[in-house]
């Protein structure tokens, strides 16, 4: 009995954690309004957290999260992020879905001892998202984030290729104009 029990045991340590959605963060995040933390607890976890930009036509987006930790049981080992779009079914976590930032490994924090952190960026279009952290949490083990999006304005009416020949044509006909 006492084998089946420890055979029990080590198979539900090993079974990997349920998906998790943890907080909507809402449409078009700021720094104040995107931020975020869970203490996951001992084990596997896989946190998600959604939101959606609108408006645009693109979007700054910036995801970081952090873990401060005490000691060896607060550390989270392969703590990893990513952004994701949710596809075309519009569902967290299947099989449509597309990283669009990550996946990034956490690395040591820079001047903090028992620190660790992951970021990264990227321009994104009007959709649906969600960030997801990943990792083997010690026991007393969490973090917290932040999640935030600025709009990129449209282009510039004059700007590009079609506003630099018109400028070359107007700097032409004034040379002409004044070398008479």
């Amino acid at each position: 009995m006492l084998k089946l029990a420890l055979v029990a045991g080590a198979l539900l340590l090993a079974w990997p954690a349920e998906a998790a959605l943890i907080k909507p963060l809402g449409i078009n995040p700021t720094s104040s309004a995107g931020t975020f933390n869970n203490a996951p607890g001992g084990g596997l976890f896989e946190d998600q957290y959604t939101f959606t930009l609108s408006g645009g036509p693109q979007f700054v987006t910036i995801a970081s999260a952090t873990n401060t930790f005490a000691g060896p049981s607060d550390f989270i080992a392969n703590f990893q992020g990513a952004v994701y779009t949710t596809g075309a079914d519009g569902i967290v976590n299947n099989a449509d879905d597309v990283a669009v930032i990550g996946p990034v490994g956490a690395t040591a924090c820079p001047l903090v001892d028992n620190c660790q952190r992951l970021a990264g960026s990227a321009l994104l279009n009007a959709g649906s998202y969600y960030a997801e952290f990943t990792g083997f949490a010690g026991g007393t083990a969490g973090y917290g984030g932040n999640l935030a999006v600025a709009s990129v304005p449209g282009p510039i009416l004059g700007a590009g290729l079609p506003g630099v020949i018109l400028l070359l044509g107007g700097l032409i006909g004034w040379r002409r104009f004044r070398a008479r």
